[in-house]
């Protein structure tokens, strides 16, 4: 006997509704903890590892590797470009999490996606990352320009779908909500 998966967009659906369903019938299993590490390697630049995370306090086992990045500055801002900087990667997680949300929620309703791009852009002035005055030392304003086809949603369902989308994104919910962040210093 086969068994058949509902694929909709990538997405298996099937999985998709039966991971809700699991959260829905133990909440604790929608708490996560993801985790990174920066290490400077000199001048701008910065190497990151993301290793596994945590689900409902227990590791994850489904990675076999780590993700690894380049981080560093364009030349105008003193690095050699061998990688993005830290506020273009926070733009392209918002770009990500709005594109894997639109997917999935997009599948689970049966609508079938042929292209879908997220061009996101923030207005930053750096002064006060380099002691001068100014605004804040983060982005003052960003824009997310979604553009989407689909052979069997109307334009109205398409709106609806990305307005949800913004409400429950858990990158944007970062960028609009304070976020209590703790730094911690350790000596060697």
């Amino acid at each position: 006997m086969t068994e058949t998966t509902t694929r909709h967009n990538g997405i298996d659906v099937d999985g998709l509704m039966a991971t809700i369903g699991a959260v829905k019938a133990n909440p604790a299993l929608g708490s996560f903890t993801f985790k990174a590490t920066s290490t400077w390697r000199g001048g701008t630049r910065n190497s990151g590892v993301i290793r596994g995370f945590t689900q409902a306090g227990q590791p994850d086992q489904s990675r076999t590797e780590d993700f690894r990045l380049e981080g560093d500055e364009p030349p105008v801002l003193l690095g050699s470009n061998a990688g993005p900087n830290a506020v273009e990667l926070l733009l392209q997680a918002l770009g990500f999490c709005y594109a894997v949300g639109y997917a999935a929620n997009a599948a689970a309703q049966g609508i079938e996606l042929t292209a879908l791009d997220f061009d996101v852009e923030g207005d930053l002035d750096v002064g006060p990352f380099l002691g001068l005055d100014g605004p804040r030392p983060g982005f003052t304003a960003i824009r997310a320009t979604a553009r989407v086809s689909s052979p069997n949603a109307t334009q109205e369902q398409l709106q609806a779908l990305c307005r949800y989308v913004q409400k429950t994104s858990p990158v944007r919910d970062c960028l609009v909500n304070p976020v209590p962040v703790e730094t911690t210093l350790h000596i060697r």
